[in-house]
C-alpha cells in the first residue's frame, strides 16, 4: 500500500481547527456588513422622521382631535365630543369669510408686486456689478429683520397722526390718511410690510436660478440680434418657470400665515382683533382671537384645519396651472 509523504512546508489544518474559526469569523463579518448596508440608510433618516413625528405629525393629528371636541382654555383636561359642530360653527360665521377674503386680497396685492420686483432686481444683479456681494447682502437685510421690528417701524410710518408717510404726502397736497382704519389702506399697509421683507429673499432665489442658465443660450440669442429685453423674455423667463412656480407656492403659503404684520400694524392696540371693523383681520388673527382671546380651542383648531385645506386647494391650482404652462411651452 502506497503512502503519501507530506510536502515540506505544507500545512494541513486539523478538523475543526483554526480554519473553521477563520471561516466563522468571515461569515459573521459578512452578515454584519450586510446588516449595516441595509440598516444604515434607515438610521441616517430616522432623526428626521422622529423630529417630524414629534413636532409635525403629532400636533397636526392632535389639532384634528381638538377640532372634533369642545375644549376650553380654562379646562384643557376636559373635552366633549361635538363632531363637526366646530367646522359648522366657523363656516356659518360671517367673520370667518371676512378673514378669508382679507387673507386672499392681501396675499394677491403683496405676492404679485413682490415677485415682479424680485425678478427685476435679480435680473440687474445678474450682470457684472461692482461690489455685487454688498448689494446682494443689502437686499437680503430686510429678510433678516424680525417681524415685530419691521411691523412696529412701519406702524410709525403709517400712523394717521404724525406718521412719516402722511407728513410726506402733506407736501403734495394730500390730507391725512387713516391707514389703519381704512378698508383698502390697511391692506395696502400690510402688503407694503410683506413686500419690503420678502422681496430680497425671492430676488436671491431668482438670481441663483439665473446663474444656472447656460450662457450659450444668451450668446445664441445675441447672435440672432435679440436685445437684452428680448433675451430676458425669451431665454430667462422660460428657464425660470419652475423657480417662479416655487416662489408663488411659497409666497402663497406665507400669505396664508400672515400674523405678525396685521397684529402689530397699529402698534398692537387694535391689531389683535384685525382692526376696528375687522378690515384687515386674516385667518391667523381670526384663529388667535378664537383660541387665545375667547379661549375656545375647538373652533380655533377647526380654523387651522380649514387653513390647511385652503393651502392644499391653492397648491393644487398652482400645480394645474404649472402643468398647463409646461404643456403649452413644449
Amino acid at each position: 500500500m502506497a503512502t503519501t509523504t507530506p510536502t515540506r512546508g505544507a500545512y494541513t489544518p486539523p478538523p475543526g481547527g483554526s480554519g473553521a474559526v477563520s471561516n466563522g469569523r468571515g461569515t459573521w463579518r459578512s452578515r454584519l456588513w450586510r446588516f449595516d448596508d441595509k440598516a444604515s440608510p434607515y438610521a441616517y433618516i430616522a432623526p428626521f422622521f422622529l423630529i417630524f413625528g414629534a413636532f409635525g405629525l403629532y400636533p397636526l393629528l392632535y389639532t384634528g382631535w381638538i377640532a372634533l371636541h369642545r375644549v376650553e382654555m380654562t379646562g384643557l383636561d376636559q373635552s366633549e365630543w361635538v363632531g363637526l359642530d366646530n367646522f359648522s360653527r366657523i363656516l356659518q360665521d360671517a367673520e370667518f369669510w371676512t378673514a378669508v377674503s382679507n387673507t386672499f386680497i392681501i396675499g394677491v396685492i403683496s405676492t404679485v408686486p413682490q415677485l415682479l420686483v424680485a425678478l427685476g432686481l435679480a435680473h440687474l444683479l445678474n450682470y457684472k456689478l461692482r461690489a455685487s456681494t454688498f448689494w446682494r447682502t443689502v437686499i437680503l437685510t430686510p429678510y433678516a429683520t424680525s417681524v415685530a421690528t419691521a411691523a412696529l417701524v412701519f406702524a410709525l410710518v403709517f400712523r394717521a397722526d404724525g406718521g412719516i408717510l402722511n407728513w410726506v404726502l402733506h407736501f403734495f397736497g394730500a390730507g391725512n390718511i387713516d391707514w389703519g382704519n381704512g378698508t383698502w389702506t390697511s391692506k395696502i399697509a400690510i402688503s407694503v410690510i410683506v413686500i419690503w421683507r420678502w422681496t430680497g429673499y425671492n430676488a436671491l432665489i431668482y438670481l441663483a436660478a439665473m446663474q444656472a442658465v447656460p450662457t450659450d443660450l444668451y450668446e445664441a440669442a445675441a447672435i440672432d440680434g435679440a436685445t437684452r429685453w428680448q433675451q430676458f423674455r425669451k431665454v430667462t423667463i422660460p428657464s425660470l418657470r419652475p423657480t417662479i412656480l416655487f416662489t408663488i407656492v411659497i409666497s402663497t403659503i406665507g400669505s396664508m400665515q400672515l400674523f405678525g404684520e396685521p397684529l402689530l400694524l397699529q402698534g398692537g392696540t387694535l391689531g389683535s382683533i384685525g382692526g376696528s371693523e375687522h378690515q384687515y383681520e386674516t385667518l391667523s388673527i381670526y384663529l388667535f382671537n378664537y383660541g387665545w382671546k375667547l379661549g375656545h380651542l375647538g373652533p380655533a383648531a377647526a380654523v387651522a384645519w380649514a387653513m390647511l385645506v385652503l393651502l392644499l386647494l391653492i397648491a393644487l391650482i398652482n400645480w394645474i396651472v404649472g402643468r398647463f404652462v409646461r404643456k403649452n411651452a413644449a
